[in-house]
């Protein structure tokens, strides 16, 4: 596949070189970004290396989360392994794997749970959307922690005049099983702008599916027992590694809904002073239909192996999240600018269900007893941000503020006496954590403009880190464990220093070099429990935040007319990793890691006139675990959940009301296991190397309607992302804007 698409590069560049591009001039507005200096900023000025997506691009592509808005970028890699249904999706930029070490903001907001440090994309809905801006390298200096890869900013609308909009759809696998089944979607917006001084924007989107059976049930060795069905497979597993187990089913249609509501308020006093808040609550759920055995008894019935039934269930989860935000910006002095942003991320509800080895498909062995518990974590945080940016001597613009965060997050497990039902509470305790942080922090940053072509520039920040109250409850362990851990505090520097100089009117040279840091979250700090295989995982509350020292070195060049390539080399250091440490039967965190990832980025677009778009990017991440004293055999291994090739290929077309869009992704092998030894292809278990394309036509047939059809995966390729991957499947969307 990689050879198709340097072919297809190829004729992209001979086709429309130069002698074939007409010469008419075209006038065209300066594309402005926010996230990479906190200040309006031309993106061929900004300090690093940022790709945006427009709002014009999110509908083109029209994808069903936020996340896969991303899906085409270089640079970042959307791990989403069974479409909708997947809860551990997560956004990672130049090889600095999970979720918690990427900044992931909704206008500003800090979506990064103040458990784990992930993001549950589940109930936001790319309509909402006017842009999103992917800002690469580390941004601690501007945004503190988790900016260690980078920071990925979803800005929703705002909008100007009276708007009204509809949409609707239905799809499915292309066959039945293989895909999401009965996809449904709707989503509903208005928008005003009263008086010119009052914009108010008000959205509702809801989706489910049917889901299709991607978990299934192998057991390690064939099970006792007479019955037929079933085979022996290649499968990997966390204990043993690739081995050979047998196949007896799967564990049912994973069926999923989410839904989302957004309300934002914008009141402009003058020009330059305004007030702005904004609501949205997010919710979704998942769950299973009726397991699937493969194995038949001697009667010919299915066969669910009797004591064992409970390996063929998995349990339901969901979670409500509400977020509030206020904003207020004016001007304080001549041209001083002051921006205050307050918000508070209120997680509801965020809850699992594991069955227990007594449980049965209908419910429990013995009604009445308890065959399950539910996992539940709600969680907050209060934010709070000050801006000031002021211009000094002409050639200068100083941004400088300070921060506060404050998290909170609690979890329980509780027993259920029927564990197809959440709110079947027994009032018994399993465990118990629970645990508080605090960071307090100021900034500055220094834009100079040395030259008319030459701008340095140089941050700082401060942080000051904080976490206290924990505890842990443990009835699963003998004695109970009871304890209540020590607060800890610890402070971060976290400089940067970046060069944009532009020799030529068409060549920008970037530059940049940074620290970043971040602190360990509640889980890694408080949370303790027992796995149904008796293994204890237990925290560290004296663990130290993670660093990474990265640099880059980048030039972006226009080629002849509407055609420009941009190529970027980075190297990322990363110390103070935090691991799991075995020790028995036991499994602890403790700061041991070291590693590093370096790569580099190259991509290329040709635009003809205004209705085609040709482009194609690569990107290739070379890490290795460098020092690990948890788990020695891990040591010059690949780090986890980083392709070590990612490429896109594609083409946008907009022309007399018609649209299409089609793109091939490829993504290269990767491993969850940090010793790598998940090194088979298409088993359960594994993440496999694939090659995909989408494509998506529509056409406007009327001022206020519009007609879409999209197919996923359209060569149906067959692949693992540790759960089998969506096959084909197609989408009918119907678009009413007033």
């Amino acid at each position: 596949m990689i050879y198709l698409m340097v072919f297809m590069l190829f004729c992209v560049l001979y086709f429309f070189s130069p002698a074939k591009a007409e010469q008419k001039e075209e006038v065209k507005l300066e594309e402005i970004v926010v996230t990479a200096t906190r200040t309006e900023t031309p993106i061929e000025s900004a300090p690093a290396s940022v790709s945006v997506i427009t709002k014009e691009k999110i509908e083109l592509k029209a994808p069903k989360t936020i996340d896969q808005a991303l899906n085409d970028v270089s640079g970042v890699f959307v791990r989403r392994g069974k479409g909708l249904m997947d809860t551990l999706s997560a956004i990672t930029l130049r090889g600095i794997p999970d979720q918690k070490r990427t900044l992931i903001l909704m206008d500003g907001i800090v979506l990064n749970n103040p458990y784990t440090g992930n993001v549950r994309m589940g109930g936001y809905y790319p309509e909402d959307l006017e842009r999103v801006e992917v800002v690469k390298g580390p941004f601690s200096s501007l945004y503190g922690g988790y900016a260690m890869g980078g920071v990925v900013n979803f800005i929703t609308k705002m909008p100007e005049k009276r708007e009204f909009t509809f949409k609707t759809g239905y799809g499915s696998s292309w066959n039945r099983g293989e895909a999401m089944d009965d996809l449904r979607r709707t989503y509903t917006s208005y928008g005003d702008k009263l008086w010119d001084k009052l914009s108010i924007f008000l959205s509702y989107g809801w989706q489910g599916t049917n889901g299709y059976p991607n978990d299934l049930n192998i057991r390690s060795s064939k099970p006792s027992g007479t019955y037929t069905g079933g085979e022996y497979v290649t499968y990997y597993s966390s204990t043993y590694g690739v081995s050979t187990g047998y196949l007896v089913g799967d564990k049912g249609d994973n069926r999923w809904w989410d839904d989302g509501i957004t309300f934002k308020a914008q009141y402009e006093f003058t020009k330059d002073t305004k007030i702005n808040l904004s609501f949205m609550r997010n919710r979704y759920e998942y769950n299973y239909d009726n397991p699937h055995t493969y194995l038949k008894d001697a009667s010919g019935n299915p066969y669910y192996l009797g004591t064992s039934e409970y390996t063929f269930l998995n349990g339901a989860g969901g979670r409500t999240q509400n977020t509030y935000a206020l904003g207020f910006e004016t001007n304080l002095y001549k041209d001083m600018k002051m921006k205050l942003n307050l918000s508070y991320l209120d997680i509801e509800k965020d809850w699992y269900v594991t069955p227990s080895t007594s449980a049965k498909i209908w419910g429990c062995t013995t009604p009445g007893s308890t065959c399950g518990y539910v996992t539940n974590t709600p969680a907050e945080s209060y934010m709070g941000d000050i801006q000031f940016t002021i211009p000094i001597f002409n050639n200068q613009i100083l941004t400088f503020g300070g921060s506060f965060k404050h998290d909170y997050a609690k979890t329980k497990d509780e027993y259920l006496s029927n564990w197809k039902d959440e709110d079947s509470k027994t009032g018994v305790l399993r465990s118990e954590s629970k645990g508080k942080g605090r960071i307090y922090s100021v900034f500055i940053q220094d834009e100079i403009m040395f030259l008319n072509n030459l701008t340095v520039y140089v941050g700082f920040r401060e942080d000051w880190w904080k976490t206290y109250e924990g505890y842990a409850y443990d009835t699963t362990q003998t004695p109970t464990k009871i304890e209540s851990y020590p607060s800890k505090s610890k402070s971060s520097f976290s400089p940067k220093l970046a060069i944009v100089y532009k020799p030529f009117d068409t060549t920008t040279l970037r530059g940049s070099i940074g620290k970043a840091f971040r602190p360990p979250t509640v889980y890694e700090l408080y949370r303790t429990w027992r796995s149904s295989t008796g293994t204890i995982y237990l925290p560290n509350p004296y663990l130290d935040p993670e660093t990474a020292v990265s640099w880059d070195l980048g030039i972006e060049q226009k080629l002849w007319k509407d055609a420009k390539a941009s190529l970027t080399y980075f190297e990322n250091h990363m110390n103070d990793l935090i691991y799991r440490k075995s020790t028995g039967t036991n499994r602890d965190y403790i700061n041991v890691g070291k590693a590093e990832s370096r790569g580099v980025e190259f991509e290329i677009e040709q635009r003809l006139e205004k209705w085609l778009r040709l482009f194609s990017n690569f990107t290739y991440t070379d890490s290795e675990i460098k020092e690990n004293t948890a788990e020695p055999l891990s040591v010059g291994k690949r780090l986890t959940y980083n392709p070590l090739w990612k490429a896109n290929i594609g083409a946008e077309i907009e022309k007399s009301g018609f649209s299409a869009y089609i793109v091939g992704r490829y993504v290269g092998k990767m491993y969850a296991d940090d010793r790598n030894r998940d090194y088979a292809n298409n088993v359960y278990g594994s993440y496999d190397p694939y090659f995909v394309v989408d494509g998506k036509i529509g056409y406007q047939f009327t001022k206020f309607a519009k007609l879409s059809f999209s197919v996923d995966n359209i060569f149906d390729r067959k692949y693992y992302q540790y759960y089998k991957a969506p096959g084909r499947s197609w989408f009918t969307e119907l678009t009413l804007k007033f």
